[in-house]
């Protein structure tokens, strides 16, 4: 269990660093520091191991984001900001905390741009995305799908972003990142982009 534990935490970030395709068996194995035999005994093939590393976090994320949605609901009704509230924070909490869900961060934003991995994220990500725009659709009844789909992929897009992307903020604004609550801004960015690709008022 800790050798096959040691060797999706090497897997996790040799792919999140270089692509599935600039990665290699050998490459994850180094890092681990067991032999490559050994990363084909637990992983099986590169692909299987790929599909694995992606996996493997997506079941806590889910779970998390479903109850933070639940427990908002509670709270009282849902709109556009408490939705994408729900659906980052989660994950932008274990990130501010923890590096290897950065890391995470890197391999799901490659994940998504690559329809190669379209089983993956069905199996793994759709499941909650259409509960999340199920909720979103009902904020706005009069919208087809598509677009509540296209705002919905485009926030996540900014999520990631947020989430690997800070060293560019940085670097733009010449070192003076804005004090106060990250997530919020993105959350109101996010919405505010909604509104206007759903058709929705603007608060």
């Amino acid at each position: 269990m800790a050798t096959h534990a040691r060797i999706l935490d090497a897997a996790e970030l040799v792919f999140s660093a270089n692509g599935f395709d600039g990665s290699t068996l050998r490459d994850i194995a180094a890092l681990a520091q067991v032999r490559v035999s050994l990363v084909h005994h637990h992983g099986g093939s590169k692909e299987a191991l790929f599909a694995e590393t992606v996996a493997r976090r997506a079941g806590e994320i889910a779970t998390a984001r479903i109850a933070e949605l639940a427990a908002s609901r509670a709270h009282g009704p849902l709109t556009v900001e408490v939705v994408f509230s729900a659906f980052f924070r989660p994950f932008l909490d274990r990130a501010a905390s923890d590096p290897r869900w950065r890391a995470y961060a890197r391999l799901v934003a490659q994940v998504s741009a690559d329809d190669r991995w379209k089983a993956i994220t069905a199996a793994h990500f759709d499941p909650t995305a259409h509960l999340f725009l199920d909720e979103l659709a009902a904020l706005a009844p009069d919208t087809n799908r598509d677009a509540v789909a296209t705002g919905f992929v485009y926030a996540v897009s900014a999520m990631l972003a947020h989430l690997t992307s800070q060293w560019r903020v940085g670097a733009l604004s010449k070192g003076a990142l804005g004090s106060g609550d990250a997530t919020a801004r993105l959350v109101t960015f996010c919405a505010s982009g909604f509104r206007a690709a759903a058709g929705l008022p603007q608060p």
